[in-house]
C-alpha cells in the first residue's frame, strides 16, 4: 500500500492505459519496495560504463585466431574434417566459429533489449521497473559491444534458429515472469557461462575484456531474475509451477542444441551431418556443453522450479550436480576479474605515458 497522501482514492480514479492487451501495468505505488531490489538498482546506476572509453578499440585481433586460444576449443578439432584442412584454412575456421558466436552475443542481447524493455512496461513493482530501466541501457550498451567487435572481424551470422525460437516463446508471452524466466534466468544465464568460458581462455585483449566486461552487468540482470521470481513463484499452483518447469526443460535443450553450430558448418562448405555427428560425440563438446549451464542449475533450484521434470531433464543433461553452485561467489568473481583487467589496462596507460615524458626528457 502506498504511503502517498492522494486527494482522491486511487482505487476510484478509473484510469487505466491505453494499451488494450492487458500487459501494460501502471502503479499508482511510488514507495520504494524490496531492499535488495533497491540496491541492486543502486547498483545498476553506479556501474554504468561507457564502451566507447572503457575499452580499447585500437587493438586489431588476429584474422586467423581473433581470440587466440587454442585449436582444442574448436568443436571440429580432430574430427577428418579438420585433419584435412590446411593453415589457411584452420584459420579461416577459427575466424568464422568467433563470428558465429559473436553474432549469437548480439543478437541474444538485442533480444535482452526489447524483453527489458517489455519488463519495465509489464512488471507490477516499482521497484522492480526501477532496475528494469537501468538493464535497458546496459542492454543496449553490449548491443553496441558486440557490434562494434563483428565490424573488427568482418565476419557475422544471422541468428541460430534455436535462439530465435526461444527468443519467439519469450517476447509472445504475455505473462510477465516469463519474460524474466526466459530472459533473465535461461538465456542470459547460458550466456554469461558461454561469456565466461571465452574470458577465461582467451589470449587476445580484446575478446577477453568484451566478455569481461559485459559479464559484470549480466551478473546484476541474473540476480535481478533471481530476486523476482523468488518471491513470485512460491504463490503460484502446483500446476502453475509444472507449466513453468515445462517451459523450462524444453528450452534447455534448445539453447544446448543451439552450440552445435549446424549453420556454422554449412557456410564452410563442410558437410553439416558430419561436423554434428562429431560435435555431439566429442567428449571436450560434451564438456564444454554442460559448462554452459553452471548458473542456470543452481538459479532455477533457487527460485522454486525444482519439481521432478526439472530434476529429471538436468540428470539426463548430465548438469544436475551444478545444484550446489555458490551464485553468489560466481557474481563476486566476474566483478573482481572485470575491475582486474580496468587496473591492468590503467596500469598499461600509465606505463606508455612514463615512457613519453622519458623519452622526451
Amino acid at each position: 500500500m502506498t504511503t502517498k497522501v492522494y486527494q482522491l482514492p486511487v482505487d476510484k480514479t478509473g484510469w487505466q492505459t491505453a494499451d488494450q492487451t492487458g500487459t501494460a501495468r501502471f502503479t499508482w505505488d511510488y514507495d520504494n519496495g524490496r531492499e535488495k531490489l533497491i540496491s541492486l538498482y543502486d547498483k545498476g546506476k553506479r556501474k554504468q560504463w561507457d564502451a566507447k572509453e572503457r575499452i580499447d578499440w585500437s587493438h586489431d585481433p588476429d584474422p586467423e585466431n581473433p581470440l587466440q586460444v587454442p585449436d582444442e576449443l574448436v568443436p571440429i578439432f580432430g574430427s577428418p574434417v579438420w585433419d584435412k584442412l590446411n593453415t589457411a584454412e584452420r584459420g579461416n575456421v577459427r575466424r568464422h566459429m568467433v563470428a558465429w558466436q559473436f553474432s549469437q552475443f548480439l543478437h541474444g542481447e538485442q533480444g535482452a533489449l526489447i524483453c527489458t524493455a517489455k519488463i519495465v512496461q509489464t512488471v507490477p513493482d516499482i521497484d522492480s521497473k526501477y532496475y528494469a530501466a537501468t538493464q535497458v541501457m546496459d542492454e543496449a550498451r553490449h548491443v553496441e559491444t558486440y557490434s562494434r567487435y563483428l565490424d573488427k572481424i568482418e565476419t557475422a551470422y544471422p541468428i541460430n534458429p534455436n535462439l530465435k525460437s526461444l527468443l519467439d516463446d519469450v517476447l509472445s508471452d504475455s505473462r510477465w515472469d516469463m519474460t524474466y524466466l526466459g530472459m533473465q534466468v535461461l538465456i542470459e544465464g547460458l550466456a554469461l557461462a558461454a561469456f565466461g568460458l571465452i574470458r577465461n581462455t582467451a589470449g587476445d585483449p580484446l575478446g577477453k575484456a568484451v566478455n569481461a566486461y559485459v559479464m559484470q552487468d549480466e551478473a546484476r540482470h541474473v540476480m535481478f531474475g533471481r530476486l523476482a521470481l523468488r518471491d513470485y513463484y512460491p504463490q503460484l499452483t502446483q500446476a502453475e509451477r509444472d507449466d513453468r518447469e515445462d517451459f523450462c526443460a524444453d528450452a534447455c535443450y534448445r539453447m544446448r542444441d543451439r552450440f552445435l553450430g549446424e549453420e556454422l558448418w554449412e557456410c564452410l562448405g563442410y558437410d553439416p551431418e558430419d561436423c554434428l555427428e562429431y560435435v555431439n560425440q566429442s567428449e571436450s563438446q560434451k564438456v564444454f556443453r554442460s559448462l554452459l549451464f553452471t548458473r542456470i542449475v543452481p538459479t532455477l533450484k533457487d527460485v522454486g522450479l525444482w519439481g521432478p521434470k526439472m530434476r529429471q531433464t538436468f540428470a539426463d543433461m548430465g548438469v544436475i550436480g551444478y545444484e550446489s553452485t555458490d551464485l553468489d561467489a560466481v557474481i563476486a568473481e566476474d566483478e573482481s576479474i572485470a575491475e582486474a583487467i580496468d587496473i591492468q589496462q590503467r596500469a598499461a596507460i600509465d606505463a606508455a605515458i612514463a615512457d613519453g615524458v622519458a623519452a622526451a626528457t
